[in-house]
């Protein structure tokens, strides 16, 4: 496959739409060039350009298919920037922006201010001590009334008290303990109808106890190693469509039975950087204003 850059058309969705939507960047200098989680180690420049563009375009289609999509354009010098979860986090028309712990990713902060502020956004930034890593640590139960954040490794607890003042919202901290599950979008993933997929030794016992008390056991998916660490719990969940990498027959079973229906794709180019489907997205709750209109 050609490794020029992915032909797909920028379009903005509707200012009333009810679909669901999102940001991507294309994978265009997508590669391993540091290690800054477990998943590097070991995969400097071992990335395939043409693997990763096939596979970001198939999760860009299968998206498109059942949402909208808007595209930031990549920078050179910047491979993870294909990663959009970790670009902000968005409520209301508010998107606080990550301020990133490690100074390989900092750069990007740049480009998500300048296209988040030239949509209309109102931009809500932290102090650089505080280090906040968007969606990547910060996920909305379904039905929004809460914000369940991570911390631990990349994400400070400091944060979560601005999350809260900021949005207004409850905040349900929750320490991650296992370096491979460094953003809690890649253990944690809640579920439309109330149900939670997520690996609980990821966990300290506090935070695991607060899990579980607020999900019933019926509505709790737990994974296993194998399926954590193809990271089953990276996924996007569209109402009862879920969209993942590959999974075990398993665990397929199991969501198939609370009623999900799973598009399952191959992402093991971006798990080489320790990231797959949800982590190459960013939800937009808000619609956003396009390019030179008010």
């Amino acid at each position: 496959m050609s490794t020029q850059s992915v032909q797909v058309s920028h379009e903005f969705f509707p200012v009333a739409t009810m679909r669901h939507a999102y940001l991507m960047c294309p994978p265009r200098f997508y590669d391993v060039n540091y290690v800054i989680n477990p998943w590097m180690t070991g995969n400097l420049h071992a990335t395939s350009s043409a693997r990763a563009l096939e596979q970001w375009r198939s999760l860009y289609h299968a998206l498109r298919g059942i949402a909208d999509v808007m595209l930031l354009e990549p920078q050179s010098g910047l491979p993870d920037m294909v990663f959009t979860a970790n670009a902000g986090l968005e409520h209301n028309g508010i998107v606080i922006l990550s301020s990133f712990r490690h100074i390989e990713r900092q750069p990007e902060e740049n480009f998500f201010r300048r296209w988040f502020s030239s949509r209309g956004y109102t931009i809500i930034e932290l102090p650089r001590e505080i280090s906040f890593e968007g969606e990547g640590d910060a996920l909305f139960s379904n039905d929004r009334s809460l914000l369940w954040a991570g911390y631990g490794m990349r994400t400070t607890k400091e944060s979560h008290a601005f999350l809260s003042r900021s949005l207004n919202i409850e905040v349900v901290s929750l320490h991650l303990v296992d370096p491979r599950f460094y953003h809690l979008d890649t253990c944690f993933a809640p579920l439309a109808d109330g149900y939670i997929l997520y690996y609980p030794p990821a966990f300290g016992t506090a935070s695991l106890a607060r899990i579980e008390d607020y999900y019933p056991m019926a509505k709790r998916i737990p994974v296993s190693e194998e399926d954590a660490c193809n990271f089953a719990c990276n996924a996007i969940n569209l109402d009862r469509t879920i969209l993942l990498n590959n999974v075990s027959e398993k665990l397929r079973e199991r969501l198939e039975t609370a009623g999900f229906q799973m598009i399952s794709l191959a992402l093991d180019e971006f798990l080489k950087a320790g990231g797959a489907a949800k982590c190459l997205v960013m939800e937009l709750n808000h619609p956003a204003i396009p390019m030179g209109k008010t």
